[in-house]
């Protein structure tokens, strides 16, 4: 686990924070009969307050608001409206927009869903009818292609900038881009313009499009709708369960339930995490539907999936600024530093993920959930806007890869690490941002019934307008250990501070009176008849903490408080992950400190401070010096069966697989198809120096077929192969992220028909390749240390991580693993010795 929080202390959370509020949990709560035709709902049991009962005050975020309000304000409705008028046969004379919203790009119309929403949360929030208007403008527009689309040869309630015939592809299982997830923008844009801004219209044309998507899909069988489903379709269980809730007519619900995608939600129910390999984006959204689902039915289920789902993707599938996804999918479960790159951390998962954190945070008060959503808050989505842009442009990924940045590139603005534009981008990400930096607001602060919770330390003013009662936050966090909130007015309440699970030693004073224990985890509860003046001083110290990758204990990231500190490298990218020397973190001003790595002196500041320079959140930490030892030793003496011991009693048994057999004279032979030796997972973990040894006797050459390959998959590695294509045999070893691997040629392929002594030692950016106890190949500028590769999970004789390569065919026997580098005496004693089995 990756994640600034312990599942234990997540679970163990858990428990004191429901009985500490009251609860009762969401799986035993009384399930109401609506109006719905009898179905039953889950009403959340905590609420949040209107956007407009939330004012931001100056700070970090308000002032990405104001930027991207700015946006809001200046982009052209026209513009974007240009490819929903051409599809409906209405004129218009706008220029196209570029990137995703180009006319010949099929997602085109995504980004007016986006802007629908980010306009009526910034009219809600802000109070400014140019918000209002322009959406009530874009609404209206949009309500009049819709009206055309039956004289365009469409079908009633259809309205899309892309043509109905892609729905028909889809049917017939094609893979457009999308069709589903588009319109899910666009329906969810137009809802919450309803709900937040009062547009009426609004929802009869979002009505109009829930009708259209219940005569579309209700044609198809079951197995016809699972097989629509596995192309993105946004959250179109999440809008129409919504419309149900706001209309409770049945057919809304019904609709939504026929986007359940059982090839996710069933193994998510049955507490199985089969993630690995998913496209991340496209499955956050349905579980946040899962959520309003159980709220419109009552059925546990939905509940349980969100909940697992979330527990799994927080504690197994996040990096330590709490995103997800390499390349935009989920990776095998733990692995971080194997999966480290340029395009980690999709930023429209964060988005999707604080929803769906934000909506379980309703059923479940716990403090837990509301930490994770600070956690990727400060130090996620607070980063992807650029603060020298004045539009409020942001990134499509948030880069983990050591030399990563965030800067301005051309063209379609999707480039790792680049900003979006004003009309040349319109990425996924570019939509949620502008909806990210309006709603800020929406979860400083909850209730239920006479009750407040304080979750987010954010500048800010409540008016809890039933009350009578106004909440002035004031605060420098995390730039400053302490919040103040003054209360005005009078009123008997109880307030819900959240301590942090980070934190120790916090305090709570109330007009400068301890108010009871600050447990981390935890709310703290003040209940009293609070006056006009009271003051609550809530004091969170900060230290900092070293958090090690669940792959890689000797890589770690470190964090001072809520943040997550980054080392900034300017325009220089660090050749890989660098060497620091956690002693060596110094404190300077605010969250600025100095440290010392890679033997030069490096900056340290907060993650989502750093923009337009390259960067490392990632370090190696190099383990204490320890007696040099032999860590492993595999002399595969037994003969029969299909296990064989480790020597040092260290390590499990390496098992014989796929058709290995034993040979006559005590070695193992591999058959060149599937037969290899795998060995247990963390071999070479917390290695900065390392021997590896084996004898070998290749019956063939063929290229590609290795010796052993120690790693996590095809990017993740450290092999010896008999030979190449160049002719010669390899060492090799490289992690994800790196350009290229660090290698080793031998003068000439490893012999075949006869038994060879092969030993590699790195030590000291220095690789040396031994064939028979005799030096055949050295580098002495290695980029990447072993350490780098961690607890290696797939370790395996005479087969390779990459699947397409061949097996071995040949025996293999005696193979060795030390944690130094054997000197060329070593070596050749070591060969001399001769095989030992």
């Amino acid at each position: 686990m990756n994640t600034p929080f312990s599942r234990r202390g997540f679970l163990g959370v858990a428990g004191g924070a429901v009985a500490a509020v009251g609860l009762a949990s969401p799986g035993t709560a009384a399930l109401a009969a609506t109006a719905g035709g009898g179905v039953a709902s889950a009403a959340p049991s905590v609420a949040p307050f209107p956007l407009s009962g939330v004012s931001l005050l100056s700070g970090r975020f308000h002032d990405n608001m104001a930027r991207t309000c700015a946006y809001l304000k200046f982009v052209d409705p026209d513009r974007l409206l240009h490819t929903f008028r051409l599809n409906a046969g209405l004129p218009s004379t706008a220029e196209a927009c570029g990137g995703w919203e180009a006319p010949d790009v099929q997602l085109r119309g995504h980004s007016t869903g986006h802007l629908l929403s980010a306009l009526a949360q910034a009219h809600a929030n802000t109070g400014d009818d140019a918000y209002a208007a322009k959406g009530r403008y874009l609404v209206a527009e949009l309500a009049k292609c819709q009206a055309a689309a039956s004289g365009a040869g469409y079908n009633a309630g259809y309205l899309s900038a892309f043509e109905e015939k892609v729905f028909e592809q889809l049917e017939a299982g094609g893979s457009p881009w999308a069709p589903y997830y588009t319109l899910h923008k666009i329906m969810a844009g137009l809802l919450d313009q309803y709900r937040l801004s009062g547009n009426a219209q609004a929802l009869d044309v979002l009505k109009g499009m829930a009708a259209w998507a219940d005569a579309r899909t209700s044609k198809l069988t079951h197995d016809q709708m699972q097989s629509v489903l596995r192309v993105e379709f946004g959250g179109m269980n999440e809008v129409l369960a919504d419309l149900y809730l706001l209309t409770r007519d049945p057919a809304h619900l019904s609709v939504a339930r026929r986007f359940d995608h059982e090839a996710v939600f069933g193994p998510l129910a049955a507490g199985q995490d089969q993630l690995a390999g998913l496209h991340a984006n496209t499955q956050i959204p349905k579980i946040v539907g899962a959520v309003r689902e159980y709220e419109a039915t009552g059925d546990s289920r939905y509940l349980d999936i969100a909940r697992f789902f979330w527990e799994t993707v927080v504690h197994h599938h996040s990096y330590v600024i709490g995103g997800n996804s390499n390349a935009e999918l989920f990776c095998p479960p733990d692995q971080i530093v194997s999966q480290l790159g340029e395009n980690t951390c999709e930023n429209c998962n964060s988005y999707n993920m604080l929803k769906l954190t934000r909506l379980l945070f309703f059923h479940d008060p716990r403090p837990a959930y509301m930490d994770y959503y600070e956690w990727t808050l400060y130090n996620q989505m607070l980063g992807e806007q650029d603060p020298d842009s004045a539009h409020g442009f942001c990134t499509y990924y948030t880069g983990l890869w050591a030399g990563t940045q965030r800067q301005v590139k051309g063209g379609l603005g999707a480039d790792p690490g680049s900003y979006s534009s004003d009309y040349t981008n319109f990425s996924c990400d570019h939509g949620t941002g502008m909806e990210t930096h309006t709603k800020f607001a929406d979860s400083i602060y909850f209730r239920t019934g006479d009750t407040l919770y304080v979750n987010l330390f954010i500048p800010s003013e409540l008016n809890w307008s039933e009350r009578g009662v106004r909440v002035r936050q004031e605060t420098d966090y995390p730039r400053e250990d302490t919040t103040r909130l003054t209360v005005g007015g009078e009123g008997q309440f109880a307030m819900k501070i959240r301590i942090p699970g980070w934190t120790r030693h916090a305090r709570v004073r109330v007009n400068g009176r301890d108010a009871g224990a600050a447990r981390p985890g935890t709310y703290l509860t003040v209940e009293r008849r609070w006056r006009d003046g009271d003051t609550v001083e809530v004091t969170l110290p900060m230290a900092l903490d070293w958090r090690k990758a669940p792959d890689n204990p000797q890589v770690q990231a470190v964090s001072y408080g809520p943040v997550v500190l980054a080392g900034g490298y300017g325009s220089t990218a660090p050749a890989t992950i660098p060497a620091i020397d956690p002693k060596s973190v110094k404190g300077g001003s605010g969250l600025t400190f100095t440290a010392t790595a890679d033997g030069a002196g490096v900056t340290l500041v907060p993650f989502s401070e750093i923009q337009h320079q390259r960067y490392t959140v990632y370090w190696a930490v190099p383990p204490a010096p320890a007696r040099p030892r032999l860590t492993a030793s595999y002399p595969f003496a037994e003969g029969s069966g299909t296990t064989s011991r480790d020597a040092t009693k260290t390590w499990p048994d390496a098992t014989l697989a796929g058709g290995a057999t034993w040979t006559s004279d005590g070695a193992v032979a591999l058959d060149g198809k599937s037969g290899h030796v795998a060995l247990p997972p963390g071999l070479i973990s917390g290695m900065s120096a390392l021997t590896v040894a084996a004898w070998v006797n290749p019956e063939e050459l063929a290229n590609s077929a290795r010796v052993f390959d120690l790693g996590f998959h095809k990017n993740t590695y450290m092999f010896l192969t008999v030979r190449t294509g160049l002719g010669k045999a390899r060492f090799a070893m490289k992690i994800a992220g790196m350009a290229a691997e660090d290698y080793v040629d031998a003068a000439g392929p490893i012999p075949a028909g006869v038994w060879t002594h092969v030993a590699v030692t790195v030590a000291g950016g220095s690789a040396v390749l031994y064939f028979d106890g005799a030096e055949t190949g050295r580098n002495d500028a290695l980029v990447m240390s072993p350490l780098l590769l961690g607890a290696t999970q797939l370790n395996y004789l005479g087969r390779s991580q990459n699947s397409s390569h061949p097996y071995l065919h040949g025996q293999v026997d005696d193979f060795r693993v030390y944690d130094h580098a054997l000197s060329a005496a070593e070596v050749a004693a070591l060969h001399a010795e001769g095989r030992t089995s």
